[in-house]
């Protein structure tokens, strides 16, 4: 696919996760404000009202977004998409089908729901529905700007992370087929946003580099939802992640205190991990040699 050109300039600012600089609050949820200068997309709403607050903290005006993308159903991922609908609605909204699936997380025999939050799917069924977008392939939603659709699960120590099922019973597993990623393509690779990599790590960024051949991934940001991970995985992980050779990794939300020490001693100055308030500018146009993303 064809590289975007225009404008010069992508500002990735996280506006809801685990942890916050000073003046922001945390929660456990994701949010992310993406601007390329010609657009505005909302990636995950985090729990709730927080969204609002922090973007405002921030000055940033989420009535300017004209792209809101679910990255799957979980409530710390879509809780704030009902505050949303009431501050604004004119904007296309991207998840997949299954995001609205009720969804369990058992342990000990005890059953919690995680799905998304009912005055979310009421704020769903109240959205007008020619702004919906079902995703359930690959798709452009600009030059340059792409979902992935649902992702392929290749690899043999991937998994969803956790003990997620479809019922409180916990005897149909949840493969969390609603997970999503979105990529930017730049002169200087591919940068690339996911929610809780569900669906793995690997998996997702390989499914981006079939989706764009001949690209590089130039960065990834968001959950790695690897705080569950056993030796083995957390070890293949690191050792495909290195051939894969990301510019820039910035682990936020899931990805787990250790899996964050390991990304961070093996990666060095190319990892750094995230918080509600960072803000991360990537010259579009930059060459390989130079890339590199300035955060604030």
């Amino acid at each position: 696919m064809t590289p975007l050109t225009e404008p010069r300039q992508i500002t990735i600012t996280i506006l809801v996760d685990n942890e916050a600089r000073a003046g922001l609050e945390a929660e456990h949820g994701f949010s992310l404000w993406l601007d390329t200068g010609d657009r505005r997309l909302l990636f995950d709403t985090g729990q709730g009202d927080l969204v609002l607050a922090n973007a405002a903290a921030l000055h940033i005006d989420l009535a300017d977004a004209d792209t809101v993308i679910l990255s799957h159903g979980h409530y710390d991922h879509t809780g704030g998409l009902g505050p949303l609908l009431h501050h604004c609605h004119n904007f296309e909204l991207y998840c997949h089908p299954a995001a609205v699936h009720p969804r369990y997380a058992v342990r000990n025999r005890q059953a919690k729901s995680i799905q998304m939050p009912r005055s979310s799917m009421s704020a769903l069924d109240r959205f007008p529905q020619e702004h919906l977008h079902w995703v359930q392939q690959p798709m452009l939603l600009a030059p340059g700007i792409g979902l992935t659709g649902p992702i392929i699960r290749e690899t043999s120590f991937e998994d969803t992370g956790g003990p997620f099922f479809l019922d409180q019973a916990g005897q149909r597993p949840d493969p969390l087929d609603d997970d999503l990623a979105l990529w930017i393509s730049t002169d200087s690779g591919l940068i690339v946003c996911v929610g809780c990599a569900h669906a793995g790590l690997i998996n997702t960024l390989r499914q981006v580099l079939r989706q764009n051949p001949g690209q590089r991934i130039r960065a990834v940001i968001g959950g790695f939802h690897l705080l569950n991970a056993d030796r083995r995985r957390m070890e293949l992980t690191m050792q495909a992640l290195q051939q894969i050779a990301p510019d820039q990794i910035i682990p936020c939300h899931c990805t787990g205190e250790e899996a964050v020490e390991q990304l961070r001693s093996i990666f060095g100055r190319h990892c750094r991990p995230g918080m509600a308030g960072m803000q991360i500018s990537f010259d579009l146009q930059q060459s390989k040699e130079d890339s590199t993303a300035v955060a604030r």
